[in-house]
């Protein structure tokens, strides 16, 4: 399963790593996008197999932020 960005800004803070367990509904990640801090949450329960984007990366809508097995 891939974690896909919900909209263009900065990537503010990775809030887990690979081999992390993550539930369904758990904050994985915070992006700053128009001075605004949004909370992406994990779609389903897994754990982190890749982080694609570190903190502080540019990242567009429809990129794949994390990817869960």
């Amino acid at each position: 399963m891939q974690i896909i960005c919900p909209m263009g800004g900065n990537m503010w803070k990775m809030l887990v790593k690979e081999g992390d367990e993550v539930t369904e509904g758990e904050e994985v990640a915070i992006l700053e996008s128009m001075k605004m801090e949004i909370s992406i949450e994990s779609e389903g329960d897994g754990v982190v197999k890749a982080v694609s984007v570190a903190e502080g990366d540019f990242v567009q809508e429809g990129d794949v932020i994390l990817t869960l097995e």
